[in-house]
């Protein structure tokens, strides 16, 4: 089991209110995703579901039993920190196992359980070494097979990729994503990266300021987001929000067109305008277009190595049936 739930917890630092009331429900076995940028509190809720901070109101309920008071050890949940927190003088083996030797558990079991989250983790080759001789990829393994030993209703990650460079935090997704169906275990995963948080959640928690801003699935986020902050968050590159006459003429406040719904075409476009800045990637181009005579730069994702440069003009076609309106609060128009 690993069901959790918050209700209306709210959490104060002096007269700094950085959680206001908050409501939200982790069902079983689900792989869910708070995602928002630096200082939106996910963290700090990470943390407060953890044990590790003391909530200032409200309740959290681990498997239907009020766990508010509880200390971190006796919530049944495991944490994988951002900086793997190893011992250096121990090796693989000793570093798994240590919770379990701390909890005075049978010797036998323990090494049951080290063998068994070492082989799920592709560490058995590795266990005699110590931290200092494995990569960084493998060092977070051996972090998160402390935390496996556990056998917790609920694993904890906070950033746990963000110290490794771009080919390994690739292969370390693939990797937590695969182990997650592996062990069929609630996961709640904390990061700043939007892409992490689509190609790896069932379901996504957007934050900003402590408050929810919405809570869906990755497509849902990205097909129908709630107003304009996820709409602008959720999506690389991110999508472009649109006011003044070019929204008046959609009854919007505001609308917005993701990239990757924008065409290039040979003449005759109904914006054209200048490319600025063009990023050849191979597969994809993304260009970024001023002088269109809208107020905002344009962001225009293309298929394949398009050959306009800095300075050309370009002729660009929205596609009319995926533009998103918002009112004048930001929400979404449906």
């Amino acid at each position: 089991m690993g069901k959790i739930e918050l209700k209306q917890v709210t959490k104060r630092f002096g007269d700094a209110e950085v959680i206001p009331p908050l409501d939200l429900t982790i069902h079983d076995g689900e792989f869910t995703v708070f995602v928002g940028p630096s200082g939106c509190g996910k963290s700090t809720l990470l943390r407060l579901i953890a044990g590790l901070e003391d909530i200032t109101s409200g309740h959290i309920e681990i498997d239907g039993k009020d766990a508010t008071t509880l200390v971190p050890a006796k919530r049944g949940l495991a944490m994988v920190f951002q900086s793997y927190a190893l011992y250096p003088h121990m090796s693989v083996r000793k570093n798994i196992a240590f919770p379990l030797k701390m909890a005075k558990m049978d010797p036998a079991e323990i090494d049951r359980r080290v063998e068994g989250a070492a082989s799920v983790l592709n560490l058995t080759a590795y266990l005699d070494r110590r931290p200092g001789q494995l990569s960084g990829g493998q060092r977070q393994r051996v972090a998160i097979g402390r935390a496996i030993v556990r056998e917790p209703s609920a694993f904890l990650f906070d950033e746990p990729l963000s110290n490794l460079d771009a080919a390994l935090r690739v292969g370390m997704r693939m990797e937590i994503s695969e182990l997650h169906k592996k062990l069929d275990t609630t996961m709640i995963y904390v990061t700043h990266d939007q892409v992490e948080a689509m190609t790896m959640a069932d379901k996504i928690v957007v934050l900003q300021a402590g408050v929810i801003e919405q809570v869906g699935s990755p497509l849902e986020l990205y097909r129908a987001p709630r107003n304009t902050f996820v709409a602008g968050f959720i999506g690389s590159p991110k999508m472009n929000l649109l006011t003044g006459p070019e929204a008046d003429k959609h009854n919007a406040h505001t609308i917005g067109i993701r990239p990757e719904h924008i065409d290039v075409v040979q003449s005759d476009g109904v914006w054209q305008g200048t490319v600025g800045v063009a990023e050849h990637l191979g597969s994809d181009t993304f260009f970024h277009i001023h002088n269109t005579g809208l107020a905002e730069t344009l962001t225009v994702r293309a298929i394949g190595d398009i050959s306009l440069r800095h300075g050309d003009t370009i002729h660009l076609s929205p596609r009319m049936d995926e533009f998103h309106r918002f009112d004048k609060a930001g929400l979404r128009i449906t």
